[in-house]
């Protein structure tokens, strides 16, 4: 039997008072061999004092609305119910005084509404104070399925007897062999039956001592493309060692042939710092296989436009550089600054270069030692005992830099000429 349940708080503001109903909401629709045309309906009334309205006739007016809650009435209907001790009032919705007919309802054109009205006073008149409305979920829907009851248009069975179908051919005689089959547990091949499937009968051995003679491994080779003698006269090459390219994705055969192997130089030789790759030396990595790289020599150049703030160009953290050196060359017109040679080196074949931000460039002196022995090995220079400028301006006239002799950190001039390392990021 479908129920729902809808506890609700419903307040009502009159001229003078304000009376609170507290309603616990028992929708019920029961569909039997004939489904009644009502419904199910309780409430608990309280007052204005929130007590409950014991024993006591009380006035309601009840309201099916469509389409929602300040939607069309489609029923109304008038009841004058008593309470009970417990303040419970039970009515049956289309059951009251009404000019409308609750049956005439379409429930299937929804959703619906239920709309309470309710005098509270003890002669349970028609001064309603008390209203609430609430949706109708799914019980009233049960008076829906009375349209069962009844089929509009001609059902025709085209096949009553099914004779379209390929169980038609199933015979009195397939009935009897299908429950009298029984299985063939000892059923035997004869030689006959043998021969026919393409076998021979008869006691079989297996061969375990079948060897190849020196002319049918000849076949088989020259046949397969194996080589039988040898082509270059030496002996001593036929096995090679193979050697993996740090960088390049290189493949190499000690013998002196090579072919590129997308990726396999990552996956061997995956980036540490101190290595020489991506056109610099790793000095920074963020552990997802990326990282920075420093360039193998200085530059030395002003930082520039003093009395002109850049926009943009405060940031101190790693990954701010590169922003850094775009924004200066937007908001700086000056030619040949710090930042300006940086975004135009072209090194070992990349060209994507900036200055560093006051962290990276941090970073830049931890790895010193590091960088100074990779620069030198692949004809670059060391890092000088020097002050060098980082991207991170401090104000319109004064930038910051870092001396690579003990890391320290402070601002000056940006007319001043220091040293500069271009970074880049892999």
């Amino acid at each position: 039997m479908p129920r729902s349940n809808d506890e609700t708080l419903i307040k009502n503001i009159d001229m003078k008072k304000i009376y609170t109903l507290i309603a616990a909401v028992l929708l019920t629709a029961t569909v039997w061999a004939q489904s009644p045309n009502k419904m199910s309906y309780q409430a608990v009334v309280r007052n204005a004092s929130n007590e409950l309205v014991t024993n006591q006739a009380i006035g309601m007016q009840i309201s099916i609305l469509q389409g929602a809650a300040d939607g069309s009435s489609v029923y109304t209907e008038i009841q004058s119910p008593t309470t009970n001790t417990n303040g419970l009032v039970s009515v049956e919705i289309g059951t009251g005084s009404t000019s409308d007919n609750f049956s005439s309802i379409d429930w299937a054109n929804g959703p619906y509404f239920i709309k309470t009205e309710t005098d509270p006073a003890a002669d349970g008149g028609m001064n309603y104070t008390i209203t609430g409305t609430s949706q109708l979920m799914s019980v009233p829907y049960a008076l829906h399925a009375k349209t069962a009851e009844s089929i509009t248009g001609v059902i025709t069975e085209t096949d009553p007897v099914f004779g379209a179908s390929v169980a038609s051919e199933i015979t009195v005689v397939d009935t009897v062999n299908w429950n009298s089959h029984t299985v063939d547990t000892d059923t035997q091949l004869d030689e006959a039956g043998i021969t026919a499937l393409g076998f021979v009968a008869g006691a079989h051995t297996v061969d375990t001592d079948t060897q190849l003679d020196e002319t049918t491994v000849d076949m088989f080779v020259a046949n397969n493309g194996y080589l039988t003698t040898e082509t270059d006269g030496d002996i001593t090459n036929e096995i090679q060692d193979l050697v993996v390219s740090i960088t390049g994705d290189t493949l190499t055969i000690s013998g002196g042939n090579f072919v590129l192997v997308p990726g396999v130089s990552f996956l061997n030789h995956p980036p540490a710092i101190g290595d020489f790759r991506d056109g610099g030396v790793v000095f920074w990595l963020d552990g997802n296989g990326g990282g920075l790289v420093c360039a193998t020599y200085d530059l030395s150049k002003i930082w520039g436009c003093s009395g002109t703030e850049i926009i943009g160009a405060d940031g101190t953290v790693i990954g701010s550089g590169g922003q850094h050196t775009i924004d200066i060359e937007a908001g700086c017109s000056e030619s040949g600054t710090a930042a300006d040679m940086c975004a135009n080196l072209a090194l070992n074949g990349y060209s994507d270069w900036f200055l560093p931000s006051k962290d990276e460039l941090k970073q830049i002196f931890t790895q010193k030692e590091s960088i100074n022995i990779t620069s030198l090995a692949n004809g670059g220079s060391a890092l000088r005992a020097s002050v060098y400028w980082s991207s991170t301006e401090h104000s319109s006239t004064q930038a910051k830099y870092i001396s690579m002799v003990n890391g320290f950190e402070f601002f000056n001039s940006k007319g001043n000429t220091y040293r500069t390392r271009a970074v880049r990021a892999f």
